[in-house]
């Protein structure tokens, strides 16, 4: 099992958030080219104005969930920073980090209300919104990182973009969000055996708790701000989440087991609305910036693993590689949620497995 890889970095800029506005007629306007952060202030629709030519500019708010320390942050700063200079300043994009607009599903709401224009989600977060998304948070879904790469970055993942087109939002691109595997306070895990009896946190996502059930674990549905302290006192014994998760967990955990059941990608969307108000040069801007972002983010996201998995054993966590687990168990115990997939699902799971 390769080493999981990252990078500290802090980036933050602060800024305030648009207002909606038009350019008065006649003369051209002017358009800055600045990209700004800001956690703390409240979003606000696009302001579109004329530039120079005949494309609009495009103040834009990009909301998501995590810390400005995070790599996922920069990624989205560097990529705001590109669109910005790539389309001479008509699309500018403000970023507000820390959850400060609310869940992501709070945010998928706000877009189709027309009260933020982009977010940075989960896949499995798109699923209550066009089911077919749950075929990104099937367990055992990909033999290997090569071939979630494959399946993301080709047809499949292009058709998982325009999913939910007429729910007013598409998928820009995707972001590796790594591994999701299984680590506890106290239990080493091998096998389905070793959950058995035992409380792991999950997303609040049926797939999760279907999955917990199969494998013999009792499934425990909090937020992530809680686990801490759940498995502190007890109240769990243990969770399932990506290796940076013992950035905040491993005064807790003891293992970390490499099991990888799940690789659930990040989503960055934009409103329908806001996309096709776009000329096609300012589209193929985004699109290109963002599919840039992407593949940067591969290597950031690797080396924001590894130096996660480091300071978790300089902590004194032990991690189990998955060469070390009996995996062909998982995937046996896991094949119950394939046999009730509807036909949609169950075509594209065919399609993904017919490229390993």
């Amino acid at each position: 099992m390769k080493n999981r890889i990252t990078r500290s970095i802090l980036a933050a800029f602060c800024a305030a958030a648009m207002m909606f506005t038009m350019a008065a007629c006649g003369g051209s306007s002017s358009s800055s080219t600045t990209t700004t952060t800001d956690s703390d202030s409240d979003s606000s629709a696009a302001a579109t104005t004329t530039a120079d030519g005949d494309e609009q500019t495009f103040n834009l708010v990009l909301s998501h969930g995590l810390a400005e320390d995070h790599a996922i942050h920069i990624q989205l700063t560097s990529f705001a920073e590109d669109v910005a200079e790539q389309s001479g300043g008509t699309i500018n994009i403000t970023i507000k980090a820390n959850g400060t607009l609310g869940s992501e599903s709070d945010n998928i709401a706000s877009i189709q209300a027309g009260a933020l224009e982009m977010a940075k989600v989960s896949a499995s977060t798109l699923s209550n919104f066009n089911s077919t998304w749950d075929v990104a948070s099937l367990p055992y879904l990909f033999e290997s990182e090569e071939h979630y790469f494959e399946v993301m970055d080709g047809e499949i993942g292009e058709t998982l973009m325009g999913l939910t087109e007429s729910d007013g939002f598409i998928g820009l691109t995707w972001f590796d969000s790594g591994a999701r595997s299984f680590y506890t306070a106290d239990t080493p895990i091998y096998s389905p055996d070793d959950l058995k009896g035992l409380k792991i946190r999950t997303m609040d996502s049926t797939i999760a708790t279907n999955m917990m059930a199969a494998l013999g674990g009792s499934s425990t549905v909090m937020s992530y701000s809680e686990v801490y302290t759940a498995m502190q006192n007890g109240t769990i014994d243990g969770a399932e989440n990506n290796i940076t998760a013992m950035r905040d967990h491993s005064d807790v955990t003891q293992y970390y087991c490499y099991d990888e059941h799940t690789r659930i990608p990040d989503i960055l969307v934009i409103s329908t609305s806001t996309w096709n108000s776009m000329s096609e040069n300012q589209q193929n801007i985004l699109k290109s910036c963002a599919q840039a972002a992407t593949e940067e983010y591969k290597t950031a996201w690797d080396e924001f693993e590894e130096e996660c998995e480091a300071d978790a054993i300089a902590n004194g966590v032990t991690f189990i590689e998955s060469d070390e687990m009996d995996i062909e168990a998982f995937r046996e115990a896991c094949q119950s949620l394939y046999d009730d997939l509807d036909t949609e699902v169950a075509d594209l799971v065919a399609q993904i497995q017919a490229l390993a």
